[in-house]
This record gives structure tokens, sequence and C-alpha cells, in this order.
């Protein structure tokens, strides 16, 4: 089947091999070629089956990048020998959508199926996802969209419901390994190329799971020789080179933001601070936003340390006042020196927990009376009606220290702040079991 443009006009003509890209002239032309992702096109695969029954419907990819989506469309549309038309959400519309969806119809009519593939389905709007709606339900369209990010979160509700989800997985070292061998092999440009270990290793490593920047990074790297007509020997330094910027999966806005911050903070919470490090590093070296960190680390040293280390607080605070005056890079150092400290804390949520139980009392029970002993008396009047009598103020006895009630009556001997046995806190728990008799144990309640 002739490759189609997103309105359907066959490609009469080619670039030389030399201007396409090596991950464009490397794309498997057929199944036996494609690597990874046994669990949609192995024997036993889904899409294997799919395309055995002859029982295609829609269809959204979710993985990472250069894990195959793309290629795994068009493969799918020429095994069922359908048409197919690619588009990119970021540079096509409504009216693009309704051209293409018209040439399905009468495609339809004479029994042609027709394959509409969306890269980046996620960057389309809602208006976008809607006109998509009835050719799918209706299958006038086999739509199948790829998307980097949640589709939960990006897709709308009715165009899930018409699809199914497949999860595409990273490609690990051995399938980069074929891939990369496979490139070396078969490309005519690359035949004259020989990578030493370390380069082959470095080559892998540094992609970040992603085929097409490891084969980019590749066709970089044979540029950088300078070489044409003779062997070229790539070395783990012009690897390096040519690789320049890291290529992280990390977007501010998108699922592996929130991934990462997820993992950074537990291992926080978790008292693992190489861990917690690793995942700052990648924060930075991705360029996030250094006042964000330090606002989750604020958080957390009440959250998750409270009065175990009542100093964690402080230096979370000081470490966002430290960030903001200096920026970066030398931010990195106080944010590091933030989070090891904080992960190598003593952890107690007890306060945390506490205002959650006063809070579902206060929403259960929003009226109580405050008892007139504590209640301010700044008048004759309010005197008069008891307000303030009673009241033992704390600083006129044995070591600043009166039991009384403070809580309404409904509430009296009500717990909500339990310190744990950890840290400073301990030391809390010891002096209110002391002073306070419905916390000690078999004390009135």
């Amino acid at each position: 089947m002739a490759k189609k443009t997103s309105t359907g006009a066959p490609s009469l003509f080619s670039p030389p091999t030399s201007a396409i890209p090596l991950a464009d002239r490397m794309r498997p032309k057929e199944f036996s070629e494609f690597v990874g992702q046994k669990h949609l096109v192995g024997d036993d695969g889904t899409i294997t089956k799919m395309l055995e029954s002859d029982n295609l419907r829609s269809m959204i990819f979710w993985g990472p990048p250069g894990t195959g989506k793309t290629t795994l469309a068009g493969l799918i549309a020429d095994k069922a020998n359908v048409d197919f038309f690619q588009i990119n959400a970021i540079s096509s519309g409504v009216k693009e959508l309704r051209e293409i969806i018209a040439r399905a119809e009468k495609a339809l009519e004479i029994g042609r199926r027709t394959i509409l593939f969306i890269d980046e389905i996620h960057r389309f709007n809602k208006a976008q996802q809607d006109a998509l709606l009835s050719s799918s339900e209706h299958g006038t369209i086999i739509l199948i969209g790829a998307t980097t990010e949640n589709p939960s979160f990006e897709v709308i509700s009715p165009l899930l419901s018409r699809s199914s989800v497949y999860v595409l997985d990273p490609l690990n070292d051995e399938e980069l390994e074929m891939i990369l061998s496979r490139a070396l092999k078969k490309d005519e440009l690359l035949k004259r190329v020989t990578l030493e270990e370390d380069a082959r290793t470095q080559l892998k490593a540094l992609c970040g799971k992603d085929a097409r920047v490891m084969l980019n990074a590749l066709e970089v790297a044979v540029m950088l020789t300078g070489k044409h007509d003779t062997g070229v020997m790539l070395t783990r330094e012009l690897i390096r080179e040519a690789y320049q910027t890291r290529h992280y999966k990390y977007d501010r806005v998108g699922e592996e933001h929130y991934n990462t911050i997820s993992a950074f903070i537990k291992s926080v919470r978790g008292s693992d601070p190489d861990a917690a490090l690793h995942y700052l590093a990648r924060m930075i070296e991705a360029g996030e936003d250094p006042k964000f960190i330090a606002r989750r680390l604020i958080i957390l040293a009440s959250e998750d340390i409270g009065n175990a280390d009542p100093y964690a607080l402080t230096l979370a605070t000081s470490c966002f006042t430290s960030v903001n005056y200096i920026g970066m890079p030398e931010g990195s150092l106080v944010l590091a020196q933030t989070t090891t400290y904080l992960a190598s804390c003593p952890k107690s949520n007890a306060s945390c927990i506490a205002i959650g139980k006063a809070r579902a009392d206060v929403m259960e029970k929003p009226y109580l009376p405050i008892p007139l002993h504590l209640r301010n008396a700044p008048t004759e009047l309010m005197k008069e009606l008891d307000y303030g009598k009673g009241y033992k103020y704390s600083h006129d006895y044995e070591e600043h220290f009166v039991e009384q009630d403070f809580l309404p009556e409904e509430l009296e001997g009500r717990i909500y702040y339990d310190p744990t046995e950890i840290g400073r806190e301990a030391e809390l728990k010891q002096y209110l079991e002391k002073v306070w008799k419905k916390r000690r144990v078999g004390g009135d309640k």
C-alpha cells in the first residue's frame, strides 16, 4: 500500500537515503522486525489475535517515546490491508479530521476500511476529540491514538469508552541491543561503522530507553567523525558528545512530572536519602522549578516529620527562602542539604492525624458552645453572664500547669494528638502523660 499523507494523496517522490534520519530508515516494515511489546504483538499478543480474527477496533497506545507506537500503527494498517491516514494532534485541526472522515465514508461504501492514526492525541482539545466520537463509534474509521500521557487524564471519557487502551513498555537493554545490532548490520550507511564496547554501552545507557533517541545519537556520532569513505570507529567520548543534552522523559505539566515528585517525596518520607537525591537530581536536570521542590519539602516537614524533629520545618522554610534568593544552579546545594536532612530525620505524622480528627469533629458538630470559663469578658455584661468565670491561669500553678477542661462539654476527654515515641516527640509524649490524667494508661478518659 502506498504511504499516504494526512489528506490521502500518495507520495510520488522520496528523498535520497542519506537525507532520511536513521530512525526512519530502520523503521520495521513487517512484524517480524518489530522489537518489544510481546504482550501485544507476540504469538499470543492481543493485537496479534485481533489481526488474526480480522476484528480491528479503535485503540489508544500509551507509552514513553521511542517504544514503537507509530510503527505499530503502520504495521497494523499494512497487515489489515486498510487505508491509512496519519496526522499529528499539534498541527492538525477539526477541518482536517472532517476531510479524512469524509474520505473514509466514501471508502467504506466500496468495502475499504480506514485507520486514522493520531500521534500525540492528548494534545487534542475536547472539541477536536468530540469530532471523532460518531465516526469511531459507527466504524467509519478505526482510530489509533498515541500518547505519552495517561489517557485517563487527557482523553475524554466517551472516546476512551469506544477504545481499548494498550500500554507500551519501555524497551529494555536487550531490546535496545537488538535494534542497534540490526541498524549496524542492515543500514547501508552504517556498514563501515564499528563501536567500541564502552561506546555501545553508553549509546544504550544515555538514550532513556528511547530507540529513536539512540539511533539519532548514533547517526550524529558518525557525522562528528567527519569520515565518509573510510572505516569509522566510535568511542565512548564521541557518543557522549553526540548526546550532549540528556533526553529526560520529563514534562513539567505531564505524568512524568507527577511520577518523579511522587517518588522523591516517598523516598524522603521513607528515610532513604540516596533515592531522594536521585529523584532530586532528575528533577534538577530536567529543569524543574526549584521553588516547587522546596515548597513540597516544607509540606513534608510538617506532614511526615512534625514534632519528631521540629527543626525540619525551620530548615525546609529556610530552603525555600534561600532558593528564592540565590536561584540555580547554586540552589541545588541547598535543596540537596535539606533533602538529605529531612530524609535522615525521625518521622511522625501524629500532628497530621490530629488535625484530621479535630476537623472531622468540627464538621460533624460545628456549633458546639465554647465553655464559659474560656470566653473573653471585656465588658461588665459579659462578666455578669459568667464569661471567663472559673478560668484557672496556668502560670499561677506549680510547673505552670493546672488540669481543667478546655474542650466543649460534648467533646470532654477527647484526645486528637497522640505523640509517637520517636525523636523529640517522645519528650512531648512524656510531658503530656505526666500532666494529663486522661493521657495516662488506665487514667480517666
